[in-house]
C-alpha cells in the first residue's frame, strides 16, 4: 500500500482533525447565526460538519422581512458565513431542504405579498458547496410548501404531503438527484396534512401531526394527531408500504421541528404548538401560540416512541428541520415561546 505524501495527508486530514477536536468538546458554545430567522429551511453536508440555514422570516415577522439569505456554519472553524442567497425574486417560507450528492437542494415553499397573500411555488434550487454556485433543478410536479423531506441512498429525495394551492395533499413526490427527474411514490393513506414533522432513515419515513382541513364549522384547519411510517421498497423507490403508528408522547401539534438522527436509527421531534398558526406565531383565533417543551424520538430498531425530555431548554417551533452533526442534533433559529424570532442554535439532548 502506497503512503500518501505528507503535504497531501495534511491537506486531506488536518481540517477534519481540527473539526474533531472542536466536536469533542460538546460544551463548546455554538455561535448564533448572523441573523434571526424562523420558518427557515435547513440542511447539512460533509457528515454534518457543514450546516446551512436558508431563507425564512426575520424578527419583524412581516412580509417584507422574509429573506432569501443563506447562512453557513463550518464546525471546523466555528464561524458562520453568509453565502449566496437562494435564487428567486423573493424569499420563501415553508421550503424544505436536504443535503445529497455534495449539494444542498431546496424545494418549494411559499412567498407572501404586501396584501398577505400566500402563494405556493414549485421552485427547486441546488447549491454546489464546492463551486459556491446555485443551479436550477426540475420544478416540483405538484408545488407544495410545509412538507416533510428525507433522502434515501444519497440519491432519492422524498417530499411527503404539504400544502398545495388547493390545500393539504397526501402525495409522496420523489426527486432523483442523479437524473434530475421526478416520480410519484405510494401516497400515504392518512388525512392530507401540511406543517407535519418527520424524517427518513433506514429506508423508513416517519411523520406525525400537522394541520388538516376542518370538516366542521369554524377555523379552516385543525391539528392532526395521526402518526405514520412508510417502508420504502429496496428495489423500487416509488413503492412504499404505509402503516399507522400509535400516538407519540404529548398531544397533536403543528410546526414540530424534526429530522433523522443520522446513523442513530431514529427520527427526533421537538417543540411545536398545539394549534396551526401563521408565520407570525398567531393561530386562527388570533391568539399567540404556546410551544410544547417535549422532545421525543421514534426508535426504528425498537419500533417504539421514546421521550427524550419533557422540559426542553430554549424550546422553539418553526425551524424547518433538525440537522444531525457529530456534536448531536441541532435546531437552527426558529420561534420562541414569546413569539420572538431567534438566531440561537439549540443543541438537543442526545438521549
Amino acid at each position: 500500500m502506497k503512503k500518501l505524501p505528507v503535504f497531501l495527508f495534511l491537506a486531506l486530514f488536518l481540517p477534519a482533525l481540527g473539526a474533531l477536536f472542536l466536536l469533542a468538546d460538546e460544551s463548546a458554545k455554538i455561535p448564533t447565526m448572523p441573523g434571526a430567522v424562523a420558518n427557515n429551511a435547513v440542511a447539512s453536508l460533509k457528515n454534518g460538519i457543514e450546516i446551512y440555514s436558508l431563507m425564512g422570516v426575520g424578527p419583524k415577522r412581516t412580509w417584507d422581512d422574509i429573506t432569501n439569505k443563506m447562512y453557513i456554519l463550518r464546525l471546523s472553524s466555528k464561524k458562520w458565513t453568509e453565502g449566496r442567497g437562494v435564487p428567486g425574486v423573493a424569499g420563501r417560507l415553508g421550503a424544505s431542504a436536504i443535503g445529497a450528492r455534495g449539494q444542498v437542494f431546496v424545494f418549494g415553499g411559499y412567498v407572501v405579498d404586501a396584501q398577505g397573500n400566500e402563494i405556493t411555488v414549485g421552485d427547486v434550487n441546488s447549491y454546489s458547496a464546492d463551486a459556491h454556485r446555485w443551479y436550477r433543478a426540475a420544478d416540483i410536479p405538484l408545488p407544495v410548501d410545509s412538507a416533510v423531506i428525507g433522502v434515501n441512498h444519497d440519491r432519492y429525495i422524498y417530499l411527503v404531503g404539504g400544502r398545495s394551492k388547493n390545500g393539504p395533499v397526501n402525495n409522496v413526490q420523489v426527486y432523483d438527484a442523479e437524473k434530475n427527474i421526478w416520480s410519484q411514490a405510494t401516497p400515504f393513506p392518512g388525512t392530507p396534512v401540511f406543517g407535519h414533522a418527520g424524517g427518513l432513515e433506514d429506508d423508513a419515513i416517519v411523520f406525525v401531526d400537522g394541520a388538516k382541513k376542518n370538516t366542521a364549522a369554524g377555523n379552516p384547519y385543525v391539528a392532526s394527531d395521526e402518526c405514520w411510517m412508510g417502508k420504502i421498497d429496496r428495489k423500487d423507490p416509488n413503492k412504499i408500504e404505509w402503516s399507522k403508528l400509535p400516538p407519540h408522547p404529548g398531544s397533536g401539534r403543528f410546526g414540530i421541528v424534526a429530522g433523522a438522527g443520522e446513523k442513530e436509527h431514529r427520527i427526533i421531534f421537538s417543540g411545536g404548538s398545539a394549534n396551526p398558526h401563521n408565520f407570525k406565531g398567531v393561530d386562527y383565533d388570533g391568539k399567540p401560540i404556546g410551544i410544547s417543551p417535549m422532545t421525543f424520538s421514534f426508535e426504528l430498531h425498537g419500533n417504539r416512541w421514546d421521550t427524550i425530555t419533557k422540559d426542553t431548554f430554549d424550546v422553539r417551533t418553526d425551524s424547518r428541520g433538525i440537522v444531525s452533526t457529530p456534536i448531536g442534533p441541532l435546531i437552527l433559529g426558529g420561534m420562541l415561546k414569546n413569539q420572538a424570532i431567534t438566531a440561537r442554535v439549540l443543541a438537543l439532548p442526545k438521549k
